[in-house]
């Protein structure tokens, strides 16, 4: 019960969470004209359809306004020029009932957002704050809910650094905290580390909850494939159409799967794997964000095969692809997982006589059924490679138990019966743990490798 109270407690409300109710937002986006920080698979226009989308994501949020400014350097202290940033400062103004400004960018210091709130006179978020506040309102688990904590902690920092400068300009200089020897920050900084330790070490327990869950999975011998991809690209849609599974709801919305989630299917060969619905990607999506989801991310290096799907209408599309191949990278996967990757190129129903030019792509209609049987019989051939699963047919007894044997330890795929010697030939896949168990339990039955 106390470690339950305790999680409770972690779990509270944020105190960084937007103010409840109606957000009224202007949109603006530094659009860098040349130089190392302009990237060459997007445009200005494309970056600022990604960032409406991200406000269209959340409840009573909506876009009153979308601005495109020149920037040389959008890592300075006001973002833009003197002379632009006169006139943009001059058109937030005049906006009826704006209550926020989403600008555009990974990340701003708690100085920047400062001095851009004292500008513009309304609260300013990041993509950090805003990606953050999603995750936020879509946490259903605790585990979920604890790494969006721990990705709070970043900016509890930054802004506890803001709060203290301003304390010591109106007070001049440091104060200790009466009695204590410690200064404020020191005292709130310790509150910090004291609350990141508490969320670690919860998700260090639920870590080790679900690495007993995929141990119990692997004695099962069940294959797991990952899905991944760029978020709405239609995984989980994808994963229904595999499936069969009529709970799953997929939503068009940014992020709409937080956790991981794992649904069973059938291949062609009738055997049982386990699909993985994960966390999408996003294009500058930070680091720390990224960092704090690694929990959930870590049932991806145990999975046997990846199918990476991407919405081949979306005019990034390329971007998108090098963002997820950027994230798996860096997530230090097995290079096996990474060189056997299916990628899939989902939505050719909406594309007229679409055909991949990647080699090796396969083209599906997730929503339509198009290309799933292809793509089955792509995922078994890869599971059967990964997995050192054997296709086999073996000749047994139909009055021993091998029959009933086979049925509970592999995947029977075709039983022939030939009643005039009371025998059958039997073709499954089996595993090969399973099979060296057959083969001494059994030792007289003929095998016959597929």
């Amino acid at each position: 019960e106390e470690a339950e109270a305790a999680l409770e407690e972690l779990l509270g409300p944020s105190l960084l969470a937007p103010r409840p109710g109606a957000q009224r937002v202007a949109i603006v986006h530094p659009a860098v004209k040349w130089g190392p920080q302009k990237s060459p698979l997007t445009t200005a226009e494309l970056q600022m359809a990604e960032a409406v989308a991200l406000v269209d994501t959340l409840q009573n949020w909506t876009v009153l306004d979308k601005i495109i400014i020149p920037t040389k350097n959008p890592n300075k202290k006001f973002v833009f020029g003197k002379g632009n940033f006169q006139v943009l400062t001059e058109k937030i103004k005049k906006l009826p009932h704006v209550t926020a400004v989403f600008l555009n960018v990974e990340r701003i210091s708690s100085l920047t957002k400062k001095e851009l709130e004292g500008a513009w006179g309304v609260p300013v978020f990041d993509r950090y704050t805003v990606v953050l506040h999603i995750f936020r309102c879509n946490a259903r688990t605790k585990e979920a809910k604890l790494q969006v904590a721990l990705a709070e902690i970043p900016l509890l920092r930054s802004n506890l650094k803001n709060e203290v400068s301003q304390r010591d300009q109106q007070r001049g200089g440091s104060r200790y905290i009466m009695g204590s020897g410690e200064t404020f920050l020191e005292t709130q900084n310790r509150v910090l580390k004291e609350r990141e330790l508490k969320i670690r070490n919860a998700l260090e327990k639920l870590r080790r909850k679900r690495a007993l869950l995929r141990t119990q999975r692997r004695k099962c011998e069940f294959p797991m494939v990952s899905v991944m991809g760029y978020t709405n690209c239609g995984k989980t849609t994808l994963i229904k159409a595999l499936t069969g599974e009529a709970g799953l709801q997929p939503r068009d919305q940014l992020f709409a799967t937080l956790d991981i989630t794992a649904h069973a299917g059938y291949l062609p060969s009738h055997m049982a794997v386990i699909y993985v619905d994960t966390i999408g990607f996003l294009t500058d999506l930070p680091h720390n964000l990224v960092e704090s989801f690694s929990a959930t991310l870590e049932e991806v290096a145990y999975s046997d095969l990846i199918v990476h799907v991407r919405d081949i209408t979306h005019p990034e599309t390329i971007l998108q692809k090098a963002t997820v191949l950027s994230v798996l990278r860096n997530l230090n996967l097995p290079s096996h997982l990474l060189d056997s990757m299916v990628e899939v190129h989902n939505k050719v129903d909406l594309i007229e006589r679409y055909k991949p030019t990647e080699e090796n792509a396969l083209a599906i209609s997730a929503l339509h059924g198009h290309g799933l049987e292809e793509l089955k019989q792509e995922i078994e051939k890869k599971i059967l490679t990964a997995t050192g699963k054997k296709i086999l047919t073996v000749n047994i007894n139909l009055e021993g138990p091998q029959l009933s044997w086979l049925y509970k330890e592999a995947a029977v795929q075709e039983v022939e019966v030939m009643p005039e010697d009371g025998t059958a030939r039997v073709k499954v896949i089996i595993g090969s743990s399973a099979f060296g168990r057959y083969k001494n339990l059994f030792p007289n039955s003929k095998i016959f490798m597929s």
